[in-house]
């Protein structure tokens, strides 16, 4: 007979646990960055898993094209050239160059950054997880 405990639900899993959970630990994991539409395909594994709006490059700056592995993770990093600006869950991949988490999600969809590709906070902690669990050596950020 069910107990009391038994009986309740167990709690909601996220949507980042379930694609880590679902995701095989050697997943190729490939964020393809087009800076004309202003979008980012999220692949993993061969299988387009989110398609997102970014911010890339404004006028003035530069988002630097071509294919990178990841160099850093940091869960929370601040700019030590742009006023201590917040950047959540960022993945370096060439020198001051990141993909990280905005607080001007409004701006997403447009070319505003200084030269990094920005992304919505919760799409920026899914790409940092997945990173995290299968290896920066297993990913790819492909910008053209």
């Amino acid at each position: 007979m069910p107990t009391a405990a038994s009986r309740m639900k167990a709690p909601a899993l996220s949507f980042v646990a379930m694609l880590c959970l679902a995701s095989p630990a050697f997943a190729d994991i490939v964020a393809r960055v087009n800076i004309a539409s202003q979008r980012m395909v999220l692949i993993v594994d061969g299988n387009v898993e989110a398609i997102w709006k970014v911010s890339t490059a404004g006028r003035g700056y530069r988002t630097p094209r071509g294919s990178y592995r990841p160099t850093v993770l940091r869960r929370m990093h601040y700019s030590s050239k742009y006023e201590n600006a917040p950047m959540p869950h960022s993945v370096f991949f060439r020198g001051g160059y990141a993909v990280h988490g905005t607080d001007h999600v409004r701006s997403l969809g447009r070319p505003v950054s200084h030269g990094c590709i920005r992304l919505a906070p919760r799409n920026a902690a899914m790409l940092y997880h997945l990173i995290r669990q299968h290896g920066r050596r297993a990913t790819r950020i492909v910008i053209s």
